[in-house]
This record gives structure tokens, sequence and C-alpha cells, in this order.
């Protein structure tokens, strides 16, 4: 996976009932856009994320 600043990504729920969460990522932390990447959620909190098969991320729209 790779990604970009200003990016978006989407995290599916894991279980029944968890909704998803959509953030920006605003800082990469690995190599060549490699994770890990600092994610701001809609919710306004702010947490380093390990993305996995749950993830996706997409190219940020103007």
């Amino acid at each position: 996976m790779h990604a970009t600043v200003g990016d978006r990504i989407l995290v599916h729920g894991r279980t029944v009932g968890a909704g998803e969460q959509h953030g920006e990522i605003v800082e990469v932390r690995g190599e060549d856009g490699r994770p890990p990447y600092l994610v701001r959620f809609e919710d306004g909190h702010e947490g380093l994320v390990f993305p996995g098969s749950d993830c996706e991320v997409g190219i940020a729209e103007d």
C-alpha cells in the first residue's frame, strides 16, 4: 500500500455494528509512501494507522 499526504483513508468496521471510519492522511512515516500513516479522522481525533485488509486508501478529492 502506498499513499501521500492528503489522500483519504477508509477503515471498514471489523465487527457487526461497527461503522466505517473516514480520515485524511496527514503524515506518511514509512519510506516511499508506505505505512504507517498519521491519520486525522472525521471526528477530529488523530492516530497512527498500520492499514490492513480492512482499509482502502484513495486519492484526495478536490
